[in-house]
Formats: C-alpha cells, sequence, structure tokens
C-alpha cells in the first residue's frame, strides 16, 4: 500500500471552525466545489447565486472550516427549508433544521481526505446542540460520495427523487437526532 504524503503546509496548518463572514470566499469555495463536482459527475453544475449566499452569510447560517488560512469545507445550516419541498414527504418532526450548500474544496476532494466528512458531522453536532430533532437536507443522487456518506451517517431518503428539465437530480434527505421518548407505560 502506497503511502501518501503531503506538503508540509498541509501537514503543519491547524483546522478550525468558523462562522464564514466573507460572502465572496464562501461564494467562491461553493461555486469551486460544485464545478468540479460536476465534472467529476457529469451532471449540470447548479446555479447559485451570490445575493442568496451574502444572506446566509450575514445571517450567521453558514459554517466554514479552515485549514491554516485556506477555506476546506463548509455547510449552511437553517431553520427554514432552503429548497423546495412538500413538507408531508417527510416523518413528523417537532423541530426539524436544514443542511445545505454542502461543499469541499476540490484539493480535498482528489485526495480522499475527511473534509466531507469532518463537515457533515458539525452540522449533526451544531444542529442536535440547537435543539432540532431531524437534520433535513436535499443532495444530488448522482454525487455518488456525497450520497454514500450521507447514508453511512444516516440520513434516508423520503419521497422519490426529483429531476428538472436541465437534467438537476434531487433526493431529499432526513437524519433523526434524538431518539424518540418510549411510549407509556414501556421501558426504554
Amino acid at each position: 500500500m502506497a503511502e501518501t504524503r503531503f506538503p508540509a503546509e498541509r501537514t503543519a496548518a491547524t483546522w478550525r471552525w468558523e462562522v464564514g463572514q466573507d460572502p465572496r470566499e464562501v461564494h467562491a469555495l461553493l461555486c469551486a466545489c460544485d464545478a468540479h463536482q460536476a465534472a467529476a459527475s457529469g451532471t449540470p453544475a447548479p446555479r447559485r447565486r451570490p445575493e442568496t449566499t451574502e444572506r446566509r452569510v450575514r445571517s450567521g447560517a453558514v459554517r466554514l472550516l479552515r485549514h491554516g488560512a485556506h477555506p476546506a469545507g463548509m455547510f449552511t445550516l437553517t431553520w427554514d427549508p432552503p429548497f423546495t419541498v412538500d413538507e408531508g414527504v417527510f416523518p413528523r418532526a417537532e423541530r426539524p433544521i436544514h443542511l445545505s450548500r454542502l461543499a469541499v474544496a476540490p484539493e480535498w476532494l482528489d485526495d480522499g481526505s475527511l473534509v466531507g466528512l469532518r463537515c457533515v458531522r458539525h452540522a449533526i453536532e451544531e444542529a442536535t446542540r440547537a435543539g432540532a430533532d431531524v437534520l433535513r437536507s436535499e443532495a444530488n443522487p448522482d454525487l455518488t460520495d456525497t450520497r454514500s456518506l450521507l447514508d453511512v451517517l444516516g440520513f434516508r431518503q423520503y419521497g422519490p427523487t426529483l429531476g428538472d428539465a436541465g437534467g438537476s437530480r434531487r433526493a431529499h434527505l432526513q437524519k433523526p437526532l434524538r431518539a424518540a421518548a418510549p411510549a407509556p407505560g414501556r421501558e426504554g
């Protein structure tokens, strides 16, 4: 088995989470990841609007993972659904929170790093701390690595896979965050 070696800068730099502050930096990371994933999967990249990114950054909803000074990954966590879906496709939830705009810098996608895993795990931790009972997301099922990661972490698809005239496909996913309380009179 070949040993993977990284330049000293990549191994010596520290990792840290922060709330995204610069809409241009966040939007550039999101678009770079989208373009990389579209080229790798042969699917169209989503259209991203800079004004939406700016609104999400200004609201404090964007979490950014840095490696040294460089953005490595990000996601958005919001109480309001960032995607259009009939909420009836999901099981009932008291406090659903929504994960969107999961992105990893292309250089971290190419080397098999765990940046995407770190992002989703951090989103789960933040959603749980916020008191959400489920974490909902929309994912492109053609991004098989992303979809496999979400499946392994306990996300399940609800409703059919949807598509549009431009060739984009999406699936709606949900992960329970708290165990349901035992029914009265039953041991848990």
